[in-house]
């Protein structure tokens, strides 16, 4: 079968876009979940939207799944080899296409780093503001594949906020747009939004023409070191309901600290602290106002230390102590599992009341961090990978947040997707209704279901 479809591929497109050395493809075959995967058959690596619909047109007309790749630095198995599948690894069609200032927009193919496109509308007095933790590595059409988000979302939105426009490619090789990249547009449905987000289970998106903005100023911002979680997100919620929102708002909690302090010593976190709260500006004007906010802010709810950062360069320094969080988690027990879920703002002490609960009657370490500004937290539960006791102990508690979240009003995917791993939650959260609705859907978009199959929905 293998040789078959690697002979019906090359003779529709160049033998340089094919890889079916069996090693070349085993070590393509997962992305940052780290889950073991299946064998595909072999690798595509199209350079347009021609070559893409070349290789669904043969995939449509053999059947063959095809799951589509860009840095495979997701977390849910989105991007994992299916047996026999087509890895169709887009990362080549990277060329940032055109960036427009008068209309405040880019046109990028999938394969375009995050980070550098970022740069690229820098040098333009622009603004590409989704900003992804994985940004130097993550691809753009990873990013609105899986609709991330990052530290800005609570002022500048996710990925899916920047899409005005896609190029498409469905599942039997047609090649489309989703709609006009203007501002705005209302003719038809919106499948621009229904694209992102999808995983690939309904289209490949071969371009994108995205949002940029005005620069804004230098970031700066206000760390404080708390007694406790529940004085950290007390003050955190001040900050949320103020007349101006931060550009970023982050948190860590003791277990995360402890961890950071293990692989940051030259950080010297005060020992007495019990959690972290970082509030950011990047406004052009008032930013000394937003400041001195979030400092009253910070010391009204019994921070131990508020710490300035007024340009920058000190900024950078202040976040340190968030960019050593993964590592410092590793670092306790060895071993940890990728937390993501989003509760309303107005839940997240009751959360995180419940999950030190979790822990307790676990026998097992949470940490809790992430983006508190607009409630997605990544819950992360450390263990030592090991012993199969801990380990089970571990990932029976992970599933505990995750229904946690849903019972507080909540969602088991803030930003990182559903993937396989997370398909399971899914009826905790959708109703068998609507999770038949997007079923129909997907029969819609690709009837032969050869898209990621078996992912998303």
């Amino acid at each position: 079968m293998t040789a078959n479809l690697a002979a019906r591929l090359r003779n529709v497109l160049p033998a340089a876009r094919l890889i079916d050395d069996p090693a070349l493809v085993a070590a393509q075959a997962t992305d940052a979940s780290r889950r073991p995967a299946p064998r595909a058959a072999l690798v595509v690596r199209p350079r347009n939207a021609e070559e893409v619909s070349a290789v669904l047109r043969v995939a449509h007309a053999t059947t063959t799944p095809v799951v589509p790749q860009g840095a495979r630095t997701g977390l849910v198995g989105a991007a994992a080899a299916i047996e026999g599948c087509i890895l169709l690894d887009l990362s080549e069609m990277d060329a940032i296409l055109d960036i427009d200032a008068a209309e405040g927009t880019a046109v990028v193919q999938p394969g375009v780093v995050v980070a550098d496109l970022q740069r690229a509308a820098r040098a333009r007095g622009l603004f590409y503001a989704p900003d992804p933790a994985s940004a130097e590595w993550a691809t753009v059409g990873g990013t609105i594949a899986t609709n991330a988000g990052g530290m800005r979302c609570i002022r500048y939105g996710v990925t899916g906020d920047a899409v005005l426009s896609l190029q498409i490619v469905l599942a039997d090789g047609s090649i489309e747009r989703t709609r006009p990249a203007t501002v705005k547009g209302v003719a038809g449905l919106d499948l621009t939004s229904l694209v992102v987000g999808s995983e690939g289970t309904l289209a490949v998106v071969t371009e994108a023409t995205l949002r940029l903005l005005p620069a804004p100023g230098p970031a700066r911002g206000v760390v404080g070191l708390f007694p406790s979680t529940g004085a950290a997100l007390a003050a955190a919620a001040e900050v949320t309901i103020g007349e101006r929102l931060p550009a970023t708002l982050e948190f860590l909690d003791d277990t995360a600290l402890r961890g950071i302090r293990l692989v940051r010593p030259d950080l010297d976190l005060d020992p007495s602290a019990r959690s972290w709260l970082l509030a950011v500006t990047d406004a052009r004007e008032g930013a000394g106002r937003d400041l001195d906010r979030f400092s009253d802010a910070f010391t009204a709810h019994g921070a131990l230390s508020v710490d300035r950062a007024e340009d920058e360069e000190q900024l950078d320094r202040l976040l340190a102590a968030r960019r050593a969080l993964n590592p410092g988690l590793l670092a306790l027990r060895g071993d940890a599992t990728h937390g993501d879920l989003a509760v309303p703002r107005s839940r997240l002490t009751v959360f995180a009341e419940e999950a030190e609960r979790i822990a307790r009657e676990s026998g097992v370490e949470i940490s809790l961090a992430g983006h508190v500004g607009d409630g997605n937290l990544h819950p992360t539960v450390v263990y030592d990978g090991a012993d199969p006791v801990e380990t089970e102990k571990a990932h029976r508690a992970a599933a505990d947040l995750l229904r946690l979240a849903q019972h507080l009003g909540g969602t088991v995917a803030g930003e990182h997707g559903i993937g396989t791993l997370k398909l399971g939650d899914l009826d905790g959260e959708l109703s068998r209704r609507l999770r038949g609705l997007q079923r129909e859907i997907k029969r819609v978009f690709d009837p032969r279901g050869i898209l990621n199959p078996g992912r998303k929905l």
